[in-house]
């Protein structure tokens, strides 16, 4: 019985050999749509944002209350705050970094 199915994975292995072998692999392609870093957003660049280092409390002075606060994670704790057009991230009390939002638009189609 062992050389039966020995002979039989065998058998299969080979089939798999030739087949891979024989059979062309199809072209792939697709369409990469790159846009510079200074593009993105072009029409969000114009706002004021808060800026690296400013605290949690003149962030709320200077750009009135979050629309939604997201709870610190992980260590160094990292948390957020979403306003319209941005999400300002949070290490401990400082900001960190401030992120523009992006406008949804569709894709042009070809």
């Amino acid at each position: 019985m062992k050389t039966c199915t020995g002979v039989v994975l065998a058998a299969l292995s080979l089939g798999a050999a030739v087949l891979a072998t024989t059979v062309p692999a199809a072209p792939a392609a697709a369409e990469v749509i790159q846009v510079p870093v200074g593009q993105q957003a072009a029409e969000k660049r114009v706002l004021e944002v808060p800026k690296r280092g400013a605290t949690k409390a003149e962030v709320e002075r200077r750009f009135g209350a979050p629309l939604a606060q997201q709870p610190a994670v992980g260590n160094p704790p990292i948390s957020s705050w979403d306003y319209e057009n941005y999400r300002v991230y949070f290490e401990r009390d400082l900001v960190l970094h401030t992120v523009l939002k992006g406008t949804a638009t569709p894709a042009p189609l070809n």
